[in-house]
């Protein structure tokens, strides 16, 4: 005996409709990646803070392009400035400045992110965090996916209705989309200079969709 979920089926006794909920899903081979790089810098006076914190970010960014990175493919995903203080008794104590300067890297060639890591922190980037891999074509395997969740509708739609002896519709009324989710491989982690990174391996892109179908049916009598 079956055991429908009430949160998915809903059976419209007034019209002789029932609706399900149809899901599919997809794992592909991540083609590109990308790393914010952060480069962070302290001083007790602000302009030498600045000064500083652009020199180093200007190496980093000379030394990715030098490994092959397109400069098209490096961009500010942050830049700020801050007070630091130490707390002495429940007393603010001013202790310097803090210029953060985080940019976003894309990188199309998967078997070079441990080496640009690499590349980034030998030249002076001193956070490194939101590895991220995906595929450029998730519009592609999303439409895949949401075929897949269709079908899996009408399956379900065609069990119910075997179920309560009932002839079914195969084509739905009605095809609603409830949008989509991609699971990419993340690593949030700090690496430091001069230690070598482990080396990051992508693994798979799970690519889901999800649809609410209604369907229409009569009885068998």
């Amino acid at each position: 005996m079956y055991n429908f979920n009430q949160r998915n089926l809903q059976l419209q006794r007034s019209n002789n409709r029932l609706i399900v909920t149809g899901e599919g899903e997809i794992a592909v081979q991540p083609d590109t990646a990308s790393v914010n790089f952060g480069v962070i810098t302290e001083d007790k006076e602000l302009i030498p803070a600045q000064q500083q914190n652009s020199i180093t970010g200007t190496q980093l960014i000379n030394a990715l392009v030098a490994i092959g990175i397109d400069k098209n493919n490096i961009k500010t995903f942050d830049y700020r400035i801050e007070s630091d203080y130490d707390y002495d008794q429940g007393k603010q104590i001013f202790r310097g400045y803090k210029v953060t300067h985080i940019l976003q890297v894309n990188i199309d060639d998967l078997s070079i992110v441990g080496s640009v890591v690499d590349t980034a922190v030998q030249n002076g980037a001193n956070y490194v965090a939101n590895v991220q891999f995906t595929a450029k074509s998730k519009e592609s395997y999303y439409h895949h996916a949401l075929s897949l969740a269709l079908t899996n509708a009408g399956e379900k739609a065609k069990t119910i209705a075997n179920t309560i002896n009932v002839s079914l519709f195969p084509t739905p009324l009605l095809v609603i989309e409830g949008g989509s989710t991609v699971q990419p491989f993340e690593s949030q982690q700090t690496f430091v200079k001069g230690i070598s990174t482990t080396q990051l391996e992508p693994g798979q892109l799970i690519i889901k969709a999800t649809i609410t179908a209604e369907y229409k049916y009569s009885p068998n009598y």
